[in-house]
Formats: C-alpha cells, structure tokens, sequence
C-alpha cells in the first residue's frame, strides 16, 4: 500500500472501485483507501436492505422502514415518536408516513402524551407483536446467510470495525476541522 492506494494484488477490487482509483490516480490528496471503505459501507448497506426488503419484507408488505420501526418497538416498547425516528435512523417527517401506514395495517397506535398535545407515543398492537414475532426468525436466519462468508472472528471484527465508523460520525466537529 502506497499514498492511500492499494495494489490490486492486495485486493480483490470491484470494477467500480478501479474506475474510480484510475480516476484519481494522479491525484496527490485522494485517500483511496478512505474513500474505498465509506463507499463500500454504503453499497453493502443499500445491497442488504434492497434484498430483504425485495425478498423477505414484501412477503408482508413491509418497507425497511416500516419493519424496522416495528423491531425497534418490540425491543425498547412504547417510544416517543422523536425518539422513534432517531432509532429507526429516519427523519422525524418520514417516520411520520411510515407510522400513518403502520396504524392504517393495526400494527401500531399512536397515543397523545399529556402536557403536550404535539407530541406522541407509539407503540405496537397485539397483530403488530405477532407480525415482528413472525417475522424476525426469517429476518435473523437472512442476516445469518448474509454473513456465512464469515467466520465468527470477523463477524465480531465487522461489528467492531463499523461501530468504529459511527462513532466516529457522531463525533462533533469532526468533519468541520476535516474541512477547513
């Protein structure tokens, strides 16, 4: 490895990931390797989701939002719907369409909080804790065929490697001194 750039010997790379390194490679400031890895967590993630979305979640009519929305009520309960959205990884907006949907198929219910009538609370129904119960072996046996190419050493390393990655972009002001 040299400046950021790996040899093709090192690694077996995609033809986009050649393109682009093509793209740069007179480039002094690009970080290949940098860019390689933040790509690659974003193909992977919209690969998996698209696949379980197309080939498991559609059997119920569920968007990766919507099942999600559903898991997160099943692990942590009732939640406020901010907060809801903030675990689901969505915008407040979104999470407002994907819980209309979810209340329109009884699989959650909102509930007005007092004090204050703009904000809500929701919660899964009995058919909506049937439905995650259902659902969630066939989504964890998906995760685990995903993931066979690994052993568990690795699958440990991923987790770890990508916990890395989000902490990092949660951190304040990190990009601002990257930038200036």
């Amino acid at each position: 490895m040299e400046g950021g750039r790996l040899s093709r010997t090192a690694s077996v790379l995609l033809p986009a990931e050649e393109d682009i390194q093509e793209h740069f490679q007179d480039s002094v400031w690009f970080d290949f390797l940098a860019q390689q890895a933040i790509s690659n967590i974003y193909r992977a993630a919209a690969k998996v989701r698209n696949r379980l979305e197309q080939e498991l979640l559609s059997r119920w009519g569920l968007s990766w939002g919507g099942f999600t929305c559903l898991w997160v009520l099943w692990i942590w309960g009732e939640m406020e719907s901010r907060r809801l959205a903030s675990q689901c990884g969505i915008a407040k907006g979104t999470l407002t369409g994907v819980v209309t949907t979810l209340v329109n198929r009884d699989l959650v219910m909102r509930r007005r909080l007092p004090g204050d009538r703009r904000r809500v609370a929701v919660s899964l129904t009995p058919a909506g804790l049937t439905l995650i119960q259902e659902i969630y072996p066939l989504f964890n046996a998906s995760e685990r065929a995903l993931t066979s190419g690994l052993n568990d050493e690795e699958r440990v390393l991923l987790a770890r490697l990508l916990r890395n990655i989000m902490s990092r972009a949660s951190t304040p002001g990190l990009l601002e001194d990257a930038l200036d």
